[in-house]
């Protein structure tokens, strides 16, 4: 059994991370905020903390608890809010990923799994499926402060022997998903046509995103404390799958008729993006196996149990 602190969950992926961690008995402890995730996320056998990551008190949870990992999942994770508000989206997540670390290194904790992005630190890629030696060129504020932090990472590493794993997320989808987060298109598909409501796709339908169901990315959280692996990884299928294509799935999965309505394409958001995870495949011994079509079907059968805890 070990100690695992995990930053954020209360949110989407960081309440699976959670369940992930209590089924193998370790003692976890969540810090959350709030800001975008729910007390109904969180298991009675954690200990919670209501707790910004930048908040001093973090330093006394580190000292009670002495966690041995950390999964940092926190973080200001909207990219329209960083391109309106660049000096907030830094402040949540590289100062407070920095206070984070400096407390890591302080009461000795072994590891942090980060959870970075890959959706947004390529920018427009210069071929796909993008791997991890793609020049870094975010299109905004959000994928430029989560790269920050990787060199951070790397930096604590080398001068105090802080070992980390930063994970290159895609899009993330699958139960508890919340709708008003970023990337949460299928939870808001699935909502909308469910409540018989029309949906909006923003540009043409033809915008692509790498999709991976959240069991996957548990997966990979899980290989992350077993293993002593240290750098960057991609997580994804390396395929594309346009917003028509979701809109299609989760319309069949629901059984709607309902035609979108289209808008127009929104500033800071990549076009195209697919995530070469050969890497996470060859040294991590990784790989998605949920299908797209699958985890739609799960993730609308959840919502549709529970469309009373979420608004939209």
């Amino acid at each position: 059994m070990v100690n695992v602190l995990i930053t954020g969950g209360a949110g989407f992926i960081g309440s699976h991370i959670q369940d992930s961690m209590l089924s193998k008995n370790h003692k976890t402890i969540i810090v959350d905020d709030f800001s975008t995730g729910h007390r109904r996320n969180l298991n009675k056998e954690s200990t919670f903390f209501e707790l910004d990551i930048r908040d001093d008190a973090l330093r006394d949870v580190f000292d009670s608890h002495r966690p041995d990992i950390v999964f940092h999942l926190a973080a200001q994770m909207d990219v329209r809010r960083s391109v309106r508000e660049p000096t907030y989206d830094a402040d949540v997540n590289i100062v407070g990923s920095i206070k984070l670390m400096e407390l890591c290194r302080e009461f000795g904790t072994k590891r942090i799994i980060y959870a970075s992005t890959g959706g947004a630190i390529y920018g427009e890629p210069s071929y796909m499926p993008a791997d991890e030696k793609h020049p870094v060129s975010p299109m905004c504020q959000y994928g430029i402060s989560k790269h920050t932090v990787e060199h951070y990472l790397e930096l604590y590493h080398k001068n105090y022997g802080l070992s980390y794993l930063a994970l290159r997320f895609p899009n993330v989808y699958g139960p508890r998903q919340d709708p008003h987060g970023e990337a949460g298109v299928v939870a808001i598909f699935s909502l909308l046509m469910l409540r018989g409501k029309q949906v909006t796709i923003f540009g043409d339908g033809s915008k692509t995103r790498d999709y991976v169901f959240i069991n996957d990315i548990v997966k990979a959280c899980e290989i992350g404390i077993e293993t002593d692996v240290v750098g960057v990884y991609n997580l994804g299928w390396g395929s594309e799958v346009t917003d028509f294509d979701i809109y299609d799935t989760v319309r069949r999965h629901a059984e709607s008729e309902i035609p979108p309505i289209y808008a127009p394409t929104r500033l800071g958001e990549v076009e195209r993006i697919c995530l070469n995870a050969s890497l996470a495949r060859e040294v991590l011994k990784w790989e998605p196996t949920v299908a797209l079509d699958e985890g739609i079907k799960s993730a609308v059968s959840f919502y549709r149990d529970h469309m009373e805890e979420f608004q939209i």
